[in-house]
């Protein structure tokens, strides 16, 4: 048992998550090391939701809101450490989610698809009878209904071939990634540099404050911004921090 007083506790909870997931047989072993890996870039933030990451997030409701048909990738990470929240997000933007897997197989993608159902989730796409162009792996594997036809996908915790695959194919994607310098930060369309469990309940909360504006103004919310720019800022407000004293 952690003790809520132990100063690392918020992490030390989400690594237990992952180990958590890998037990239920629904996260990948490989997820641990992509966990710390991640768990790195956060301390470089200040495991806190910058300026940045605030923006970003702001510009994802509104594309979320925009989107004819949005859809919400999840891996085996997403699935342990926010699937009420995706569950929440999908709902709030009207997407449905979709299990996609780098390390496949088809008992960890209905193991994943019954957590999400048993915590509450109405629509998964469940199929695979589509493929990404360009991708010779396990995650070219989609729903020709879901991430397939979609024109705007939300895929935290991505690997950046399919996110560039998926950019290619016209979609505009949506990426949370802690690393502003990753493949999948550089590709996507809207990188999100913040953690998972801090992004996705700000991206619904955004939505909720956007709902009430008329599509004129949230295309002006979304043309204003500029990912590049926007990863520049991310990597900016590192270095502050790190130069701060901490």
């Amino acid at each position: 048992m952690i003790p809520k007083s132990h100063p690392r506790y918020e992490s030390l909870m989400t690594r237990e998550q992952i180990v958590g997931g890998v037990k239920k047989g629904i996260t990948s072993i490989n997820g641990l090391i992509a966990q710390g890996r991640g768990e790195a870039f956060d301390y470089l933030i200040g495991e806190k939701t910058s300026v940045s990451a605030l923006q970003s997030e702001k510009v994802a409701a509104a594309l979320l809101l925009l989107a004819k048909k949005p859809v919400i990738s999840i891996n085996g990470n997403a699935a342990a450490l926010v699937p009420e929240g995706l569950i929440r997000l999908g709902e709030a933007a009207n997407a449905p989610l979709e299990v996609n897997l780098f390390h496949r197989t088809e008992e960890r993608v209905n193991k994943i698809i019954r957590h999400l159902r048993s915590l509450g989730a109405k629509r998964i796409c469940t199929r695979s009878d589509g493929l990404i162009p360009g991708l010779g792996h396990e995650r070219a594997k989609v729903d020709i209904k879901g991430i397939f036809s979609a024109d705007v996908v939300l895929v935290p915790l991505e690997d950046g071939d399919r996110c560039k695959a998926l950019v290619d194919m016209g979609k505009t994607v949506i990426a949370i990634d802690l690393n502003p310098l990753s493949r999948t930060a550089q590709c996507a369309n809207v990188t999100i540099v913040d953690n998972i469990t801090r992004a996705v309940p700000n991206i619904s909360k955004f939505i909720e404050e956007l709902k009430g504006l008329n599509e004129n103004e949230l295309q002006r919310l979304v043309k204003g911004f500029d990912n590049k720019n926007n990863l520049a800022n991310a990597i900016d407000e590192i270095i502050e921090y790190l130069s701060s004293g901490v």
